[in-house]
């Protein structure tokens, strides 16, 4: 039986798609497919006994057309100092099968889950900045930076208010310098979506 969890985290999601992801809008991807990455620093959490803690966990991944039609593939990554017991937590939070509305539904249009890789990972977050940096080992870079007024240059503010949202309820909606993964889902995907927010997620689904 699952453990009941919660954690409060900083989460990065980085697209292929234009700025705005489409999915927040139930809209298609911009381009076809659906590509990118998406991760979490934990700043406090536990599953069950299990303290999270300090963890970063996230993935790449790909669907051939829009979420909702499946056929996803995904690359768990996770921090590489993170403890046996905690990679199992995390795992299982991931899979959909301890619950969380937002892990449930990605997990019912996941076809292929490949094996988790255990890497040095960066993570470099800054929400009123909508700036970061994330790595994951070799594989995997993105750096988000704030969208630019195209008539003075100056930085573009948007948020986006989702009262009911799985994922997230108030994300900064910022741009990827730099989206890059050369591990089992390659892509290279510059000047494209980025959401930033700290949200708070349990088995129950998302608290903020």
């Amino acid at each position: 039986m699952p453990a009941e969890w919660r954690f409060k985290a900083e989460y990065i999601k980085n697209c292929n798609c234009a700025p705005g992801c489409p999915c927040d809008f139930w809209a298609p991807p911009t381009h076809g497919p659906c590509q990118g990455m998406m991760a979490f620093h934990i700043l406090s959490g536990n599953y069950g006994t299990t303290k999270l803690d300090g963890a970063i966990v996230g993935g790449t991944y790909h669907w051939p057309g829009a979420l909702h039609l499946g056929n996803g593939t995904f690359q768990p990554y996770l921090l590489d100092t993170t403890t046996p017991a905690q990679r199992e937590a995390l795992l299982t939070i991931m899979s959909g099968k301890a619950g969380g509305a937002w892990f449930e539904v990605l997990a019912s249009v996941v076809s292929t889950v490949l094996d988790p890789k255990f890497v040095p990972m960066q993570f470099e977050f800054n929400l009123n900045a909508r700036h970061a940096r994330v790595s994951f080992g070799n594989e995997v870079q993105t750096v988000t930076e704030p969208i630019k007024n195209i008539a003075t240059g100056d930085e573009h503010h948007i948020q986006v208010d989702m009262p009911n949202g799985m994922e997230y309820k108030h994300p900064e909606i910022a741009t990827s310098a730099v989206l890059r993964s050369t591990g089992s889902v390659r892509f290279d995907c510059p000047g494209c979506h980025s959401s930033l927010a700290v949200v708070e997620q349990t088995h129950r689904g998302l608290v903020a």
